[in-house]
């Protein structure tokens, strides 16, 4: 690969040949991709960007890992729509709002961006069965796209998955592994079975190639936003892959020189499960904590990525902010109310902690701010009903329908 010097391990320093198959460094830490900017700059322009017509996240290929030869996976993933929410900013009282919505993807998730690249290099590697633990969105995507690409895939899914995930994983024709336990207990054994049948290993944790997928969020962005850089970029955060590769995208940007500043990550846990925030605002090392959320895609205990979300959060001056379970299901009412757009509890906690922040003032009233979307609702039907409540039920009848109206206090105008 042209564009890419080696991999780095983010803990000793130690180089390494960036080949497909790329695991943790000896040291326990995790790897990061080293791009040759100096080389890219020959090769991609903001106006060869602008003349491309495929819109998915391989547009941006020269700032991807994968060789010239690799074809890209069947599924479209990326370019996703920003949409300009002008309602929800005048009511959260900023001067302006986008909501990046990634539910549109084709398994519904951000987490997309991370498989398509996955099985890119399980391509690469020569490799037949791919595998992840997940705590459903992971593990939904890489079964639909390593589908599409002709991949058998093993996944292990804690027991607590909603069952809309659990139905795409079965649906795509994954074998799935339900581990009675948490989170943690489900990616360990998920360790050991890759490690005993030797699988290419879709574990964000592990596979450093994953958040150079989950970074073209950030790219899609600025090229979005025409490279007029946000005050914010608000975004959920569970496991740190995601927030880690947002910024590895704003940096790539700005290393290239398409973007004359880097904007302030806002980093949002939900308040139940929040390790990484916590470790921010303490000003000291993580520690585990329970999953204690109905926000199941972020309910990570015990985060594998810390090290590259700590470093992200730290180095764009961030904020970070928790969201309680009212106030995330609050969020998605929310969103949908002003925006029309339908997000999973995970999907809509960047929003959540965007309104939290601003109702405490921390937000200046004439900052720009952009909130990724990062799943959609559709996954988690359960708890949006529980959040919005049952629609009314009444026989055709007129006369009880102006009394159920009345009951609810609904003015027809």
């Amino acid at each position: 690969m042209k564009n890419v010097k080696h991999a780095k391990c983010v803990q000793c320093g130690k180089l390494y040949e960036a080949v497909p198959n790329l695991t943790n460094c000896t040291c326990g830490g995790i790897l990061d991709i080293v791009y040759d900017y100096g080389y890219i700059k020959t090769v991609l322009s903001k106006e060869k960007l602008a003349a491309r017509r495929d819109y998915s996240m391989w547009r941006y290929r020269e700032l991807l890992p994968v060789e010239d030869a690799t074809p890209a996976p069947p599924l479209r993933v990326g370019w996703s729509p920003l949409y300009t929410a002008e309602a929800l900013a005048k009511e959260l009282g900023i001067a302006k709002l986008y909501i990046k919505d990634d539910g549109i993807n084709p398994t519904a998730s951000l987490k997309d961006r991370a498989s398509a690249m996955a099985v890119a290099k399980a391509k690469e590697a020569g490799a037949e069965v791919i595998a992840c633990s997940s705590t459903g969105n992971a593990a939904s995507s890489l079964a639909g796209n390593a589908a599409a690409a002709g991949l058998k895939t093993y996944i292990f899914v804690p027991s607590r998955a909603p069952k809309g995930k659990v139905a795409q994983l079965m649906t795509f024709g994954a074998t799935v592994i339900s581990v009675q336990g948490s989170y943690e207990e489900t990616f360990e054994l998920s360790r050991q079975a890759i490690d005993r049948w030797g699988w290419y290993n879709r574990n964000a944790a592990i596979n450093p190639y994953l958040s150079e997928g989950k970074k073209t969020v950030g790219l899609e962005i600025m090229e979005q936003l025409a490279w007029q850089v946000p005050d914010y970029i608000a975004i959920s955060v569970g496991d740190g892959c995601t927030i880690a590769g947002l910024w590895k995208g704003l940096k790539d940007l700005y290393a290239l020189g398409f973007i004359d500043r880097l904007p302030r990550l806002i980093s949002v846990q939900a308040a139940g499960c929040c390790p990484i925030n916590r470790a921010i605002e303490t000003n000291q090392a993580w520690m585990p904590m329970e999953e204690d959320t109905l926000a199941d895609s972020i309910a990570v205990g015990v985060p594998r990525n810390a090290s590259k979300a700590l470093m992200a959060i730290r180095e764009s001056n961030g904020l970070t902010v928790e969201a309680t379970d009212e106030e995330i299901m609050s969020a998605q009412k929310l969103l949908g109310r002003t925006c029309g757009v339908f997000g999973e509890p995970a999907g809509v906690t960047g929003a959540a902690g965007l309104k939290k922040l601003c109702e405490q003032g921390r937000i200046p009233a004439d900052a720009t701010v952009v909130s990724v979307v990062t799943g959609n609702g559709l996954k988690d039907v359960a708890n949006a009903i529980n959040a919005c409540g049952e629609p009314l039920s009444i026989p055709s009848d007129m006369e009880l329908l102006l009394k159920a109206f009345a009951e609810k206090g609904i003015v027809v105008e």
